[in-house]
């Protein structure tokens, strides 16, 4: 029997005194009677608060019963951790990535709740995890090593029209992403964007998530800044591909972006929650978790999960306008997360999953692992390598900081490449130049045992920030 997991809302009907006691029970609860029917372990709750003082020398109850009686002298709501001496993980790709994302990832794996981890071959330094990190924890979730841009993914929309439809239609494609596509702050939105994200009821689950409504309804179809873009170009699918269908060149749509501001300040929010209620070194202070037991922790997996299927709806919306404004017919969408955690079973056990710019791999799985606005994009299944936790690269990497970028590469050299190839370019900025990037063929030559190539994607249209 699988074990049964009560929830904060389980425990709404049932007169708890505070929220440190609903996290005290939930603890419990998981230790002690997981494997009990959920009606057995709620009626077992209700009798101690119904007779709590009968309990406070219990064997395991007595933390609860002191809590609601005023007696709880531990403090179980902030705790005092110790690192690890040194966590085992497993690197792909090592002469392509630089020392000082190993040393971060070596850092987070030191976590006490780390259980194994991977650092992807376009891994560079980022923020608390590095890009391209993945990292598994026991019962815990760790904001910060989600990331800010919860949810952000790449999504590509395969249609019936041959390649050179691309070709053809240049000048309406560039009218069309003019039209309907929106990045940052930049004007108002001038183009359909119902979705029923905006009305899930997950919006309500939460105080802090109802603030939240309006400015994802604000923002929704739209793009973040950055290395985020939306953009026109050519499939081509060889004979024997896994995706069910036939080999040949078609058009596409290909889009990265993420959950916007609303992934931004769920982040920053339960970060701050994280870090208050546990006690680390500063290394890690940033990588502070919180426990899935915990009513905050499981505030937080709600909430992640909806900034995730906001991310998606941004793309539905950015997709459906492209298809409708430029007649194309769908065949095939591909969708793959990164910036997200996943409770995933692995060695046997469950564990929550973080990958920070690092993509889902499991068997079968597909997905898109873009290299610059001047390359192949490769369109991928996954092979579920067990070393990898499952997981693959989610894009060619930095080679330079944006800062490097811009006092490196000028303007005309990057326009001038981006000719050479074909590519017209709509906003941009040489902090995206493909000289910033490391090359994408050696990326996924350092993949062969986690994913399998299906197919390419080339573009030729690109829209990103900028006027």
């Amino acid at each position: 029997m699988g074990t049964i997991k009560l929830k904060v809302k389980d425990l709404r009907n049932i007169n708890f005194p505070s929220d440190s006691a609903k996290s005290i029970a939930l603890k419990i609860m998981h230790k002690h009677l997981r494997f009990a029917p959920k009606e057995a372990q709620l009626a077992e709750l209700e009798t101690v608060l119904n007779d709590t003082e009968a309990y406070l020398d219990h064997e395991y109850w007595s933390p609860l019963a002191k809590n609601i009686i005023g007696k709880d002298t531990l403090k179980p709501t902030y705790e005092v951790h110790i690192l690890k001496k040194e966590g085992q993980y497993n690197i792909y790709g090592r002469r392509h990535i630089d020392d000082s994302a190993v040393k971060q990832m070596e850092t987070a794996m030191r976590l006490p709740v780390a259980l194994a981890g991977a650092l992807m071959p376009d891994a560079h330094y980022g923020y608390g995890l590095p890009i391209g990190g993945v990292l598994a924890a026991d019962n815990a979730v760790i904001p910060y090593g989600v990331g800010l841009d919860i949810g952000c993914r790449m999504a590509l929309t395969i249609c019936e029209q041959p390649a050179d439809f691309v070709d053809r239609k240049a000048y309406e494609i560039r009218r069309a992403l003019h039209k309907v596509t929106h990045f940052g702050t930049e004007g108002t939105l001038a183009f359909d964007v119902d979705h029923e994200i905006i009305e899930d009821p997950r919006f309500f689950e939460t105080e802090f998530l109802k603030k939240l409504q309006h400015k994802a309804w604000f923002q929704l179809g739209s793009s973040g800044t950055g290395n985020h873009f939306v953009e026109l170009g050519r499939v081509t699918l060889p004979e024997g591909n896994n995706l069910g269908l036939p080999a040949g060149s078609y058009s596409g749509i290909l889009s990265h972006s993420g959950s916007r501001g609303m992934g931004a300040a769920i982040a920053g929010y339960y970060t701050k929650r994280a870090i208050e209620l546990r006690s680390l070194p500063n290394e890690v202070k940033a990588l502070s978790w919180l426990n899935m037991t915990e009513e905050m922790g499981q505030e937080y997996w709600l909430s992640m999960n909806l900034a995730g299927d906001y991310a998606k709806a941004n793309h539905d919306v950015i997709h459906a306008n492209l298809v409708r404004v430029m007649g194309l017919t769908p065949l095939l969408k591909i969708e793959n997360h990164h910036n997200f955690a996943w409770k995933e079973m692995h060695d046997g056990r469950e564990m929550i999953v973080h990958r920070k710019g690092a993509t889902p791999a499991g068997q079968g799985i597909a997905g898109i692992i873009p290299g610059n606005m001047a390359g192949n994009c490769y369109i991928v299944t996954g092979k579920g390598h067990a070393g990898s936790l499952a997981s693959a690269s989610h894009g060619a990497g930095r080679k330079m900081s944006r800062k490097e970028a811009m006092a490196t590469v000028s303007k005309s050299t990057m326009l001038a490449k981006l000719e050479e190839h074909g590519i017209t370019l709509i906003g941009g900025s040489r902090q995206e130049a493909p000289e910033a990037y490391k090359n994408i063929e050696d990326v996924i030559g350092c993949q062969q045992e986690l994913i399998n190539i299906e197919g390419t994607f080339f573009p030729k249209v690109v829209r990103m920030h900028g006027s």
